[in-house]
């Protein structure tokens, strides 16, 4: 009873329980409280325990992951940093990597960087996130910086600017490209125009010169190179550019997004998805192209091995060497 005659399991519950609330509630001190609530293995007894957990369900406690952090060093919380999420290819992977990453334990917090003035901006302005880990897909940001912005050497880089400090995979395009090119070869194609990505990228650089490579091995004259950034949007606007002219023999775009733009501009070269005048050619092997609307021709990696080799970094069964590449492998559809 306390001094009002009332029993302290009868009084009012507070509104936002805190951990001394539950202390209070289960008779033990704020220490024990906070030992009996946290995941590692720390002295408390089972009766202690068990009074502690009855009283935190009996208030409606839920731990501030935060304010465990400052002594157990772990918040359960992986950062995934992104440019923007507009691409088709985010939707097809993003999806498969949260969840395998929440069946870990952990949850996901998604950071939109926009730029490298908005990186530059956090830096500054001393922003920092505590998490646990952090996996960047933004290519505004080099291992270094991520290191930085997190405060944390737990950063795994996907964007091909790692360095020998932190972990890395990333997609072996060479032998996807290299087929389709000789893929497209052995239909007869002598003339190609390539529909590129954002010149930003480390990785989208690295690929272009892998298709000036493949074409020029294959003796295919490379005519033009469009800029696009990955969208739809931007396909659409090359397509609209190549159906001023003559079209080369084939098409090679760097995402199946501006594949589609291009496709969908340029159908009437593609009539039941079959090219006449030009042959089209994507990459990221969406899931969308497995349908009759866009049957396209394109280059992609496993995504479960993807999705894995993330999560074997993020639990420490995935030890290196790094960077740790995934192959590519191309796949003929309609349009190639």
């Amino acid at each position: 009873m306390d001094g009002h005659g009332m029993d302290r399991h009868h009084a009012p519950l507070p509104a936002n329980p805190t951990i001394s609330d539950v202390a209070e509630r289960a008779g033990v001190s704020r220490a024990v409280a906070s030992r009996a609530l946290s995941d590692e293995q720390r002295p408390v007894s089972a009766e202690k325990k068990a009074r502690v957990l009855q009283a935190a369900q009996e208030l409606g406690f839920r731990p501030n992951l935060l304010a465990r952090s400052l002594t157990t060093k772990s918040v359960n919380l992986v950062a995934v940093v992104v440019n923007h999420i507009h691409d088709l290819s985010d939707l097809d992977l993003f999806d498969p990597l949260l969840a395998a990453v929440q069946a870990t334990g952990k949850q996901v917090i998604l950071i939109r960087v926009g730029s490298s003035d908005r990186v530059e901006s956090f830096l500054r302005t001393g922003v920092a996130y505590h998490v646990d880990a952090a996996i960047v897909f933004s290519d505004f940001a080099d291992a270094a910086t991520a290191r930085t912005l997190f405060r944390s050497d737990q950063v795994l880089m996907l964007n091909g600017r790692h360095d020998h400090a932190s972990p890395a995979v990333i997609p072996d395009e060479r032998v996807g490209i290299v087929e389709a090119v000789a893929h497209a070869a052995a239909q007869g194609v002598k003339t190609a125009a390539v529909v590129t990505g954002r010149p930003t990228s480390v990785l989208e650089q690295a690929r272009i010169r892998l298709y000036q490579a493949a074409l020029a091995a294959e003796g295919i004259r490379l005519t033009a190179t469009l800029q696009g950034d990955y969208s739809y949007a931007s396909g659409h606007r090359a397509g609209e550019e190549l159906a001023k002219a003559a079209r080369p023999d084939a098409i090679f775009c760097t995402s199946d997004a501006m594949a589609m733009g291009v496709l969908d501009r340029l159908r009437p070269d593609f009539p039941g998805g079959r090219p006449t005048t030009t042959r089209l050619y994507g990459y990221d092997n969406l899931s969308l192209t497995d349908f009759d609307a866009y049957p396209i021709s394109s280059i992609g990696y496993d995504r479960r091995a993807y999705v894995d080799a993330i999560i074997g970094v993020l639990t420490g069964t995935a030890t290196g060497p790094w960077p740790l590449t995934l192959p590519t492998r191309f796949h003929a559809r309609l349009t190639g």
